[in-house]
Protein backbone atom coordinates (compact mmCIF):
# COMPACT_ATOMS: atom_id res chain seq x y z
CA UNK A 1 0.00 0.00 0.00
CA UNK A 2 1.59 3.15 0.50
CA UNK A 3 0.92 1.69 -1.81
CA UNK A 4 4.66 4.88 -1.84
CA UNK A 5 10.11 8.17 -1.72
CA UNK A 6 7.02 5.44 -1.31
CA UNK A 7 5.86 5.22 -5.06
CA UNK A 8 4.17 8.12 -3.81
CA UNK A 9 2.51 7.30 -0.71
CA UNK A 10 2.32 3.97 -1.61
CA UNK A 11 1.98 1.38 -5.26
CA UNK A 12 -0.41 0.41 -3.62
CA UNK A 13 -0.19 -1.74 -7.29
CA UNK A 14 3.38 -2.09 -7.61
CA UNK A 15 5.01 0.26 -10.51
CA UNK A 16 5.04 -2.68 -13.89
CA UNK A 17 5.19 -0.36 -16.95
CA UNK A 18 6.18 2.78 -17.94
CA UNK A 19 9.08 5.55 -16.89
CA UNK A 20 8.26 8.00 -13.97
CA UNK A 21 12.29 9.23 -13.65
CA UNK A 22 12.64 11.53 -16.67
CA UNK A 23 10.22 14.01 -15.18
CA UNK A 24 12.16 14.69 -12.19
CA UNK A 25 15.03 16.00 -14.34
CA UNK A 26 12.92 18.89 -15.93
CA UNK A 27 13.44 21.92 -14.49
CA UNK A 28 10.49 22.33 -13.60
CA UNK A 29 10.64 19.57 -10.90
CA UNK A 30 13.66 20.33 -9.78
CA UNK A 31 12.29 22.80 -6.97
CA UNK A 32 9.53 20.54 -6.09
CA UNK A 33 11.68 17.38 -3.66
CA UNK A 34 9.25 18.10 -0.64
CA UNK A 35 6.55 16.49 -1.94
CA UNK A 36 8.19 14.22 -3.47
CA UNK A 37 9.77 13.41 0.15
CA UNK A 38 6.49 13.15 2.49
CA UNK A 39 4.17 11.93 -0.37
CA UNK A 40 6.81 8.93 -1.88
CA UNK A 41 5.62 7.39 1.67
CA UNK A 42 5.35 5.17 -3.19
CA UNK A 43 0.27 4.46 0.81
CA UNK A 44 -8.06 1.84 5.72
CA UNK A 45 -18.74 -0.56 10.31
CA UNK A 46 -19.37 -3.20 11.87
CA UNK A 47 -22.57 -5.52 11.63
CA UNK A 48 -25.05 -2.65 12.05
CA UNK A 49 -23.60 -0.81 9.10
CA UNK A 50 -24.50 -3.80 7.00
CA UNK A 51 -27.77 -3.93 8.23
CA UNK A 52 -28.43 -1.01 6.83
CA UNK A 53 -30.44 -0.96 3.19
CA UNK A 54 -28.20 -0.33 0.45
CA UNK A 55 -28.52 2.56 -1.77
CA UNK A 56 -30.84 2.33 -4.31
CA UNK A 57 -28.64 2.86 -8.00
CA UNK A 58 -30.03 4.77 -10.40
CA UNK A 59 -31.75 2.97 -13.56
CA UNK A 60 -29.14 2.88 -16.18
CA UNK A 61 -27.63 0.35 -18.95
CA UNK A 62 -23.92 -0.53 -19.03
CA UNK A 63 -22.63 0.68 -22.64
CA UNK A 64 -18.99 -0.94 -23.10
CA UNK A 65 -16.85 0.37 -25.70
CA UNK A 66 -13.47 1.48 -25.52
CA UNK A 67 -10.79 1.69 -22.79
CA UNK A 68 -9.42 5.66 -22.63
CA UNK A 69 -5.70 5.11 -23.99
CA UNK A 70 -4.03 6.46 -20.59
CA UNK A 71 -4.65 3.08 -18.57
CA UNK A 72 -2.79 0.81 -21.07
CA UNK A 73 -5.19 -2.06 -20.95
CA UNK A 74 -5.76 -5.26 -22.95
CA UNK A 75 -7.40 -5.26 -26.47
CA UNK A 76 -9.88 -6.84 -25.23
CA UNK A 77 -10.86 -5.00 -22.43
CA UNK A 78 -13.78 -2.54 -22.77
CA UNK A 79 -14.88 -0.19 -20.01
CA UNK A 80 -17.92 1.40 -19.29
CA UNK A 81 -19.14 4.67 -17.27
CA UNK A 82 -21.36 4.33 -14.35
CA UNK A 83 -23.47 6.87 -12.04
CA UNK A 84 -22.86 6.38 -8.77
CA UNK A 85 -24.42 8.62 -5.68
CA UNK A 86 -22.29 11.41 -4.66
CA UNK A 87 -23.39 10.83 -1.36
CA UNK A 88 -24.88 7.71 -0.56
CA UNK A 89 -26.72 8.35 2.22
CA UNK A 90 -28.68 10.85 -0.52
CA UNK A 91 -29.22 8.12 -3.30
CA UNK A 92 -31.55 10.55 -5.23
CA UNK A 93 -29.08 13.38 -4.90
CA UNK A 94 -26.40 14.79 -7.28
CA UNK A 95 -24.26 11.60 -9.01
CA UNK A 96 -20.82 11.26 -10.00
CA UNK A 97 -18.87 9.15 -12.51
CA UNK A 98 -17.18 6.11 -12.26
CA UNK A 99 -15.47 4.19 -14.69
CA UNK A 100 -15.17 0.63 -14.68
CA UNK A 101 -13.33 -2.04 -17.00
CA UNK A 102 -13.83 -5.73 -18.00
CA UNK A 103 -11.70 -8.69 -19.15
CA UNK A 104 -14.36 -11.16 -20.22
CA UNK A 105 -13.71 -14.87 -18.96
CA UNK A 106 -11.54 -16.16 -22.12
CA UNK A 107 -13.46 -19.31 -21.88
CA UNK A 108 -17.26 -19.08 -21.58
CA UNK A 109 -17.98 -22.62 -21.16
CA UNK A 110 -15.61 -22.82 -17.98
CA UNK A 111 -16.88 -19.07 -16.80
CA UNK A 112 -17.29 -19.23 -13.17
CA UNK A 113 -18.23 -15.53 -12.34
CA UNK A 114 -16.87 -11.85 -11.57
CA UNK A 115 -13.70 -11.05 -9.71
CA UNK A 116 -13.23 -7.40 -8.77
CA UNK A 117 -9.72 -6.17 -8.53
CA UNK A 118 -8.18 -2.85 -6.34
CA UNK A 119 -4.50 -2.49 -7.10
CA UNK A 120 -3.74 -0.34 -3.72
CA UNK A 121 -2.54 2.77 -3.27
CA UNK A 122 -4.86 4.38 -2.31
CA UNK A 123 -4.72 6.11 -5.57
CA UNK A 124 -3.98 3.45 -7.60
CA UNK A 125 -5.17 3.00 -11.06
CA UNK A 126 -7.51 0.05 -11.38
CA UNK A 127 -8.42 0.32 -15.12
CA UNK A 128 -5.43 -1.97 -16.38
CA UNK A 129 -4.64 -4.17 -13.34
CA UNK A 130 -5.38 -7.03 -14.63
CA UNK A 131 -4.40 -5.84 -18.14
CA UNK A 132 -0.62 -5.10 -16.56
CA UNK A 133 -0.48 -8.35 -14.16
CA UNK A 134 -0.36 -11.31 -15.77
CA UNK A 135 -2.67 -13.33 -13.62
CA UNK A 136 -2.79 -17.00 -14.24
CA UNK A 137 -4.09 -18.40 -17.15
CA UNK A 138 -7.14 -20.24 -15.18
CA UNK A 139 -8.18 -17.19 -13.51
CA UNK A 140 -7.92 -15.25 -16.86
CA UNK A 141 -9.98 -18.01 -18.40
CA UNK A 142 -12.63 -18.27 -15.94
CA UNK A 143 -13.75 -15.50 -14.34
CA UNK A 144 -14.89 -11.71 -15.69
CA UNK A 145 -11.87 -9.87 -14.66
CA UNK A 146 -13.21 -6.19 -13.62
CA UNK A 147 -11.53 -2.91 -12.51
CA UNK A 148 -13.76 0.03 -10.77
CA UNK A 149 -11.99 2.93 -10.51
CA UNK A 150 -12.34 4.46 -7.32
CA UNK A 151 -14.01 8.19 -7.41
CA UNK A 152 -11.82 11.00 -7.77
CA UNK A 153 -9.08 9.49 -10.30
CA UNK A 154 -9.08 10.42 -13.77
CA UNK A 155 -11.73 8.85 -16.08
CA UNK A 156 -13.80 7.97 -13.09
CA UNK A 157 -15.37 11.98 -11.67
CA UNK A 158 -11.55 13.14 -11.46
CA UNK A 159 -10.81 15.07 -8.75
CA UNK A 160 -9.29 18.70 -9.61
CA UNK A 161 -6.36 19.93 -7.92
CA UNK A 162 -3.81 22.72 -8.38
CA UNK A 163 -0.23 22.13 -8.46
CA UNK A 164 2.10 22.73 -5.51
CA UNK A 165 4.05 25.92 -6.37
CA UNK A 166 7.60 26.44 -5.65
CA UNK A 167 6.25 29.45 -2.88
CA UNK A 168 4.49 26.39 -1.35
CA UNK A 169 6.80 24.63 -0.25
CA UNK A 170 7.12 25.53 3.37
CA UNK A 171 2.95 25.18 3.66
CA UNK A 172 3.77 21.38 2.83
CA UNK A 173 5.97 20.49 5.08
CA UNK A 174 3.83 22.88 8.29
CA UNK A 175 0.61 22.66 6.92
CA UNK A 176 0.60 20.02 3.73
CA UNK A 177 -3.11 18.69 5.34
CA UNK A 178 -4.67 21.90 4.88
CA UNK A 179 -2.74 23.13 1.73
CA UNK A 180 -4.09 19.74 -0.02
CA UNK A 181 -7.23 20.00 0.89
CA UNK A 182 -7.53 23.33 -0.34
CA UNK A 183 -5.64 22.57 -3.56
CA UNK A 184 -8.27 19.85 -4.06
CA UNK A 185 -11.33 21.68 -2.58
CA UNK A 186 -11.37 24.83 -4.73
CA UNK A 187 -13.79 24.07 -7.05
CA UNK A 188 -16.00 20.88 -5.84
CA UNK A 189 -15.18 21.29 -1.83
CA UNK A 190 -18.45 18.74 -1.33
CA UNK A 191 -16.75 16.20 -3.17
CA UNK A 192 -13.55 16.38 -1.42
CA UNK A 193 -15.26 14.90 1.90
CA UNK A 194 -16.60 11.93 -0.08
CA UNK A 195 -13.12 10.65 -0.90
CA UNK A 196 -13.09 7.74 1.37
CA UNK A 197 -12.91 4.25 1.80
CA UNK A 198 -16.24 3.44 2.32
CA UNK A 199 -17.49 5.80 -0.36
CA UNK A 200 -15.54 3.62 -2.77
CA UNK A 201 -17.15 -0.05 -1.52
CA UNK A 202 -19.99 1.44 -1.70
CA UNK A 203 -19.92 2.32 -5.22
CA UNK A 204 -18.77 -1.28 -6.11
CA UNK A 205 -21.88 -2.10 -4.38
CA UNK A 206 -23.70 -0.26 -7.53
CA UNK A 207 -21.32 -1.78 -10.20
CA UNK A 208 -22.26 -5.40 -8.74
CA UNK A 209 -25.72 -4.79 -8.72
CA UNK A 210 -25.43 -3.40 -12.35
CA UNK A 211 -23.71 -6.60 -13.38
CA UNK A 212 -26.11 -8.64 -12.13
CA UNK A 213 -24.67 -11.67 -9.91
CA UNK A 214 -25.87 -11.80 -6.31
CA UNK A 215 -22.10 -12.34 -5.92
CA UNK A 216 -18.97 -10.82 -6.72
CA UNK A 217 -15.22 -12.06 -5.44
CA UNK A 218 -13.05 -9.73 -4.71
CA UNK A 219 -9.14 -9.56 -4.88
CA UNK A 220 -7.09 -6.45 -2.93
CA UNK A 221 -3.52 -5.58 -3.27
CA UNK A 222 -2.52 -3.88 -0.59
CA UNK A 223 -4.36 -0.61 0.19
CA UNK A 224 -7.10 -2.53 -1.87
CA UNK A 225 -7.14 -4.88 1.37
CA UNK A 226 -8.62 -2.36 3.30
CA UNK A 227 -11.13 -0.93 0.34
CA UNK A 228 -12.46 -4.81 -0.39
CA UNK A 229 -12.34 -5.76 3.75
CA UNK A 230 -14.69 -2.83 3.57
CA UNK A 231 -16.55 -4.26 1.16
CA UNK A 232 -17.26 -7.67 3.07
CA UNK A 233 -17.83 -6.10 5.97
CA UNK A 234 -20.46 -3.94 4.39
CA UNK A 235 -22.12 -6.73 1.65
CA UNK A 236 -21.19 -9.73 3.49
CA UNK A 237 -24.14 -11.27 1.46
CA UNK A 238 -22.88 -10.37 -1.42
CA UNK A 239 -19.26 -11.24 -1.39
CA UNK A 240 -17.72 -14.87 -2.34
CA UNK A 241 -14.12 -15.59 -2.39
CA UNK A 242 -11.89 -12.57 -1.01
CA UNK A 243 -7.96 -12.61 -1.53
CA UNK A 244 -6.28 -9.79 0.91
CA UNK A 245 -2.69 -9.28 -1.03
CA UNK A 246 -0.25 -8.07 0.96
CA UNK A 247 -2.52 -6.46 3.84
CA UNK A 248 -2.73 -3.37 5.84
CA UNK A 249 -3.08 -3.12 9.49
CA UNK A 250 -6.01 -1.23 9.96
CA UNK A 251 -5.32 0.00 12.78
CA UNK A 252 -2.56 2.40 12.01
CA UNK A 253 -4.67 4.17 9.66
CA UNK A 254 -2.84 6.85 8.44
CA UNK A 255 -0.62 8.20 10.26
CA UNK A 256 1.06 4.71 11.26
CA UNK A 257 1.15 3.47 7.76
CA UNK A 258 4.75 5.08 6.61
CA UNK A 259 6.14 4.78 9.67
CA UNK A 260 6.02 1.09 9.68
CA UNK A 261 7.74 0.65 6.49
CA UNK A 262 10.77 2.61 7.51
CA UNK A 263 13.05 0.21 9.43
CA UNK A 264 11.59 -2.41 6.29
CA UNK A 265 12.64 -0.36 3.41
CA UNK A 266 16.19 -0.09 4.74
CA UNK A 267 16.91 -3.58 5.66
CA UNK A 268 15.17 -4.20 2.01
CA UNK A 269 17.79 -1.90 0.85
CA UNK A 270 20.69 -3.51 1.91
CA UNK A 271 19.51 -7.19 0.44
CA UNK A 272 19.38 -5.31 -3.16
CA UNK A 273 22.73 -4.13 -2.71
CA UNK A 274 23.27 -8.30 -1.78
CA UNK A 275 21.73 -9.34 -4.92
CA UNK A 276 23.67 -6.82 -7.12
CA UNK A 277 27.13 -8.11 -5.24
CA UNK A 278 26.20 -11.35 -5.90
CA UNK A 279 25.50 -10.60 -9.45
CA UNK A 280 28.73 -8.48 -10.00
CA UNK A 281 29.98 -10.55 -12.80
CA UNK A 282 26.94 -8.67 -15.02
CA UNK A 283 26.78 -5.55 -13.33
CA UNK A 284 30.65 -4.94 -12.15
CA UNK A 285 29.88 -2.46 -9.21
CA UNK A 286 31.92 -4.58 -6.59
CA UNK A 287 31.65 -7.68 -4.85
CA UNK A 288 30.14 -6.94 -1.67
CA UNK A 289 26.98 -5.05 -0.71
CA UNK A 290 29.13 -1.97 0.87
CA UNK A 291 31.22 -1.90 -2.54
CA UNK A 292 27.81 -1.93 -4.43
CA UNK A 293 26.54 0.96 -1.85
CA UNK A 294 29.69 3.25 -2.16
CA UNK A 295 29.78 2.96 -6.15
CA UNK A 296 25.73 4.07 -5.68
CA UNK A 297 26.37 7.04 -3.25
CA UNK A 298 28.98 8.40 -5.32
CA UNK A 299 26.99 8.36 -8.16
CA UNK A 300 23.97 10.28 -5.85
CA UNK A 301 26.76 12.87 -4.99
CA UNK A 302 27.34 13.37 -8.72
CA UNK A 303 23.70 13.77 -9.36
CA UNK A 304 23.01 15.88 -6.08
CA UNK A 305 26.01 17.37 -4.98
CA UNK A 306 25.78 15.67 -1.41
CA UNK A 307 25.89 12.31 -0.66
CA UNK A 308 23.06 9.76 0.94
CA UNK A 309 22.11 9.82 4.63
CA UNK A 310 21.51 6.66 4.34
CA UNK A 311 24.48 4.19 6.44
CA UNK A 312 25.98 1.75 4.38
CA UNK A 313 25.09 -1.79 4.93
CA UNK A 314 27.63 -3.73 7.42
CA UNK A 315 31.32 -4.24 5.87
CA UNK A 316 32.55 -7.77 5.22
CA UNK A 317 36.05 -9.37 5.01
CA UNK A 318 36.13 -8.75 1.46
CA UNK A 319 35.98 -4.95 2.43
CA UNK A 320 39.26 -4.70 4.32
CA UNK A 321 42.01 -3.29 3.21
CA UNK A 322 44.74 -5.48 2.11
CA UNK A 323 46.95 -3.57 4.83
CA UNK A 324 44.84 -4.25 7.14
CA UNK A 325 43.88 -7.64 6.85
CA UNK A 326 46.31 -8.27 10.28
CA UNK A 327 43.46 -6.76 12.50
CA UNK A 328 40.30 -7.39 10.08
CA UNK A 329 37.84 -7.74 13.11
CA UNK A 330 38.62 -4.16 15.05
CA UNK A 331 39.04 -3.03 11.31
CA UNK A 332 35.14 -4.14 10.69
CA UNK A 333 34.25 -3.38 14.04
CA UNK A 334 34.78 0.28 13.60
CA UNK A 335 33.42 0.71 10.23
CA UNK A 336 30.11 -0.59 11.21
CA UNK A 337 29.99 0.96 14.44
CA UNK A 338 30.41 4.72 13.30
CA UNK A 339 28.52 3.51 9.57
CA UNK A 340 25.16 5.57 10.46
CA UNK A 341 27.03 8.30 11.98
CA UNK A 342 29.27 9.09 9.39
CA UNK A 343 26.54 8.95 6.79
CA UNK A 344 24.48 11.25 8.32
CA UNK A 345 27.62 13.55 9.45
CA UNK A 346 29.26 13.66 5.68
CA UNK A 347 25.84 14.28 4.45
CA UNK A 348 24.82 17.19 6.89
CA UNK A 349 27.94 18.96 5.90
CA UNK A 350 27.77 18.80 2.01
CA UNK A 351 23.87 20.13 2.69
CA UNK A 352 25.32 23.45 4.26
CA UNK A 353 27.90 23.58 2.22
CA UNK A 354 26.32 22.93 -1.19
CA UNK A 355 23.57 24.08 -3.16
CA UNK A 356 22.13 20.86 -3.28
CA UNK A 357 19.81 18.19 -1.70
CA UNK A 358 19.96 14.45 -1.78
CA UNK A 359 16.66 14.00 -2.72
CA UNK A 360 17.65 15.49 -6.17
CA UNK A 361 18.93 12.68 -7.40
CA UNK A 362 16.89 10.72 -9.59
CA UNK A 363 18.77 7.49 -8.83
CA UNK A 364 17.90 8.21 -5.15
CA UNK A 365 14.23 8.38 -5.51
CA UNK A 366 14.42 5.90 -8.14
CA UNK A 367 15.93 3.33 -5.88
CA UNK A 368 13.64 4.31 -2.72
CA UNK A 369 10.71 3.35 -5.27
CA UNK A 370 12.43 -0.27 -6.86
CA UNK A 371 13.34 -1.25 -3.35
CA UNK A 372 9.74 -3.48 -2.67
CA UNK A 373 10.07 -5.27 -6.25
CA UNK A 374 13.27 -7.41 -7.15
CA UNK A 375 12.07 -7.08 -10.79
CA UNK A 376 13.18 -3.42 -10.37
CA UNK A 377 16.88 -3.91 -8.92
CA UNK A 378 18.45 -5.07 -11.86
CA UNK A 379 17.39 -1.44 -13.23
CA UNK A 380 18.88 0.04 -10.40
CA UNK A 381 21.65 -1.77 -10.87
CA UNK A 382 22.44 -0.52 -15.02
CA UNK A 383 21.29 2.93 -13.40
CA UNK A 384 24.35 2.81 -11.44
CA UNK A 385 26.58 2.01 -13.39
CA UNK A 386 25.40 4.21 -16.53
CA UNK A 387 23.61 1.48 -18.94
CA UNK A 388 20.78 2.82 -17.92
CA UNK A 389 19.37 6.12 -18.82
CA UNK A 390 16.99 8.59 -17.89
CA UNK A 391 14.12 9.41 -20.19
CA UNK A 392 14.85 12.98 -22.12
CA UNK A 393 10.97 14.02 -21.63
CA UNK A 394 8.66 11.78 -19.16
CA UNK A 395 5.18 10.32 -20.65
CA UNK A 396 2.57 12.88 -20.13
CA UNK A 397 -0.05 9.68 -18.88
CA UNK A 398 2.64 8.50 -16.61
CA UNK A 399 2.50 12.13 -15.25
CA UNK A 400 -1.35 12.24 -15.16
CA UNK A 401 -1.55 9.12 -13.56
CA UNK A 402 0.93 10.10 -10.73
CA UNK A 403 -0.42 13.67 -10.06
CA UNK A 404 -3.75 11.86 -9.50
CA UNK A 405 -2.08 9.05 -7.16
CA UNK A 406 -0.92 11.54 -5.22
CA UNK A 407 -3.25 14.05 -4.76
CA UNK A 408 -6.07 11.56 -4.26
CA UNK A 409 -3.90 9.82 -1.97
CA UNK A 410 -3.22 13.52 0.23
CA UNK A 411 -6.80 13.46 0.48
CA UNK A 412 -7.85 10.26 1.84
CA UNK A 413 -5.34 9.59 3.90
CA UNK A 414 -6.27 12.88 5.69
CA UNK A 415 -9.98 12.32 5.57
CA UNK A 416 -9.77 8.99 7.45
CA UNK A 417 -6.93 9.12 9.49
CA UNK A 418 -7.19 7.85 13.25
CA UNK A 419 -4.32 7.09 14.18
CA UNK A 420 -2.91 9.60 16.80
CA UNK A 421 -0.45 12.16 15.97
CA UNK A 422 3.39 11.73 17.91
CA UNK A 423 4.00 15.78 18.00
CA UNK A 424 7.17 14.86 19.59
CA UNK A 425 8.55 13.48 16.56
CA UNK A 426 7.82 16.91 14.94
CA UNK A 427 11.56 18.29 14.91
CA UNK A 428 12.82 15.04 13.73
CA UNK A 429 10.19 15.02 10.93
CA UNK A 430 11.70 18.50 9.81
CA UNK A 431 15.17 17.92 10.14
CA UNK A 432 14.53 14.95 7.97
CA UNK A 433 12.32 16.16 5.22
CA UNK A 434 13.19 19.77 5.15
CA UNK A 435 16.96 19.93 6.33
CA UNK A 436 18.10 16.88 4.44
CA UNK A 437 15.46 15.55 2.07
CA UNK A 438 16.15 11.75 3.81
CA UNK A 439 13.39 9.77 1.55
CA UNK A 440 14.07 6.84 3.76
CA UNK A 441 13.27 8.28 7.10
CA UNK A 442 11.16 11.28 6.22
CA UNK A 443 7.98 10.20 5.24
CA UNK A 444 7.34 8.12 7.78
CA UNK A 445 8.48 11.02 10.50
CA UNK A 446 6.25 13.47 8.24
CA UNK A 447 3.17 11.05 9.06
CA UNK A 448 3.69 9.98 12.43
CA UNK A 449 4.76 13.80 13.73
CA UNK A 450 0.75 14.68 12.38
CA UNK A 451 2.14 17.31 10.64
CA UNK A 452 0.94 15.80 7.20
CA UNK A 453 -2.84 16.24 8.13
CA UNK A 454 -1.97 19.38 9.90
CA UNK A 455 -5.06 21.56 8.83
CA UNK A 456 -7.18 18.87 7.68
CA UNK A 457 -8.80 16.73 10.13
CA UNK A 458 -10.35 13.51 9.13
CA UNK A 459 -14.13 13.34 7.87
CA UNK A 460 -15.12 10.71 8.92
CA UNK A 461 -14.48 7.10 10.98
CA UNK A 462 -13.32 4.31 8.89
CA UNK A 463 -15.32 0.94 8.85
CA UNK A 464 -14.30 -1.35 11.62
CA UNK A 465 -13.23 -4.41 8.88
CA UNK A 466 -14.24 -7.84 10.39
CA UNK A 467 -15.72 -10.99 8.93
CA UNK A 468 -19.19 -10.46 9.28
CA UNK A 469 -20.31 -13.84 8.88
CA UNK A 470 -18.92 -14.31 5.37
CA UNK A 471 -19.64 -17.75 3.97
CA UNK A 472 -16.54 -18.26 2.81
CA UNK A 473 -12.96 -17.33 4.54
CA UNK A 474 -10.79 -14.86 3.10
CA UNK A 475 -7.23 -15.80 1.31
CA UNK A 476 -4.77 -13.87 2.74
CA UNK A 477 -1.04 -13.12 0.78
CA UNK A 478 1.66 -12.08 2.93
CA UNK A 479 5.71 -11.85 1.73
CA UNK A 480 7.67 -12.75 4.73
CA UNK A 481 10.34 -9.10 4.02
CA UNK A 482 7.63 -7.24 2.32
CA UNK A 483 8.95 -3.74 2.85
CA UNK A 484 5.57 -1.47 2.11
CA UNK A 485 3.69 -4.06 3.98
CA UNK A 486 5.50 -5.30 6.42
CA UNK A 487 4.60 -8.93 7.58
CA UNK A 488 4.38 -8.12 11.59
CA UNK A 489 1.78 -5.94 10.92
CA UNK A 490 -0.60 -8.01 8.52
CA UNK A 491 -1.42 -10.48 11.25
CA UNK A 492 -3.96 -7.69 12.53
CA UNK A 493 -6.33 -7.95 9.38
CA UNK A 494 -5.68 -11.83 9.48
CA UNK A 495 -7.43 -11.55 13.10
CA UNK A 496 -10.35 -9.13 11.90
CA UNK A 497 -11.14 -11.00 8.69
CA UNK A 498 -10.40 -14.60 9.99
CA UNK A 499 -8.34 -14.97 6.95
CA UNK A 500 -6.42 -18.15 6.02
CA UNK A 501 -2.49 -16.84 5.65
CA UNK A 502 -0.61 -18.02 2.68
CA UNK A 503 3.06 -17.16 3.40
CA UNK A 504 5.53 -16.04 0.60
CA UNK A 505 9.32 -16.12 0.62
CA UNK A 506 11.30 -13.38 -0.12
CA UNK A 507 9.96 -9.86 0.07
CA UNK A 508 8.19 -8.29 -2.74
CA UNK A 509 5.30 -6.15 -2.32
CA UNK A 510 2.35 -7.80 -4.13
CA UNK A 511 2.24 -11.44 -5.35
CA UNK A 512 -0.53 -10.98 -8.19
CA UNK A 513 0.81 -11.65 -11.75
CA UNK A 514 4.97 -12.57 -10.27
CA UNK A 515 4.82 -16.40 -12.24
CA UNK A 516 5.01 -18.21 -9.39
CA UNK A 517 3.61 -21.37 -10.17
CA UNK A 518 2.66 -22.53 -6.35
CA UNK A 519 0.92 -19.67 -5.31
CA UNK A 520 -0.78 -18.89 -8.95
CA UNK A 521 -2.17 -23.05 -8.47
CA UNK A 522 -3.10 -22.15 -4.64
CA UNK A 523 -4.98 -18.86 -5.77
CA UNK A 524 -6.98 -20.60 -8.48
CA UNK A 525 -7.89 -23.58 -6.06
CA UNK A 526 -9.01 -21.32 -3.45
CA UNK A 527 -11.33 -19.15 -6.15
CA UNK A 528 -12.85 -22.32 -7.35
CA UNK A 529 -13.60 -24.36 -4.15
CA UNK A 530 -13.31 -21.81 -1.16
CA UNK A 531 -10.19 -22.93 0.01
CA UNK A 532 -6.80 -24.04 0.03
CA UNK A 533 -3.98 -26.05 2.23
CA UNK A 534 -0.98 -24.37 1.23
CA UNK A 535 0.17 -22.29 3.94
CA UNK A 536 3.42 -21.02 2.55
CA UNK A 537 5.27 -21.11 -0.74
CA UNK A 538 8.88 -19.87 -2.01
CA UNK A 539 9.75 -16.66 -3.48
CA UNK A 540 8.37 -15.81 -6.69
CA UNK A 541 11.55 -15.85 -9.59
CA UNK A 542 13.05 -12.26 -11.05
CA UNK A 543 10.93 -12.04 -14.82
CA UNK A 544 12.70 -8.60 -15.74
CA UNK A 545 16.26 -8.71 -18.24
CA UNK A 546 18.83 -8.86 -15.67
CA UNK A 547 20.99 -6.87 -18.71
CA UNK A 548 18.56 -5.29 -20.97
CA UNK A 549 17.01 -1.70 -19.31
CA UNK A 550 13.42 -1.83 -19.66
CA UNK A 551 12.48 0.52 -22.68
CA UNK A 552 9.35 2.24 -21.07
CA UNK A 553 11.94 3.24 -17.43
CA UNK A 554 11.12 1.53 -14.08
CA UNK A 555 7.48 0.71 -14.42
CA UNK A 556 4.02 2.05 -15.07
CA UNK A 557 1.14 2.65 -11.88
Amino acid sequence: MIDSAQRPPGRDEDLRRGGTEGRRDRPEYRGRRLPVIVMAVAFVVGLLAAQQPAAAAPAQELRWGPCPAIHDTAAEARCATVQVPLDHANPNGPTIDIMISRLPARDPARRRGVLIGNPGGPGSDAIGMFSRLPVPDDMRDEWDLVGVQPRGLLSSTPLKCTPVSDSQQLAALTAGGALHRSRCAASTPAYLRTITTENTARDIEVVRRLLGGPKVSLYGISYGTLLMSTYATLFPQHTDRLVLDSGVNPALVWNGVPASQTHAFKSRMYEMMAWIAKHDNIYHLGRTPLAVYRQWSAKIAAEAGVPPSLAAPPAQVGDVPPGLRTVAQQYLAGVNLTAEARARVENLIATLTVPGMQANSLLLVITRIAVPDRNKWPFVAMRINGRAQPKAEPDPEVVAILTSLQDLQSVIMCNENQAPAQPLQIPASVYMNAVVADVFDGPGLYYESGMACVGAPAVTTPVSVTNNHLAVQPLQIQARDDAQTPYREAFALQRLMGSHLITVGGGDHAQLGRSNPPLDRAIVEYLRTGTTSVTSVPEPPITASLTTPPSTGIGRL
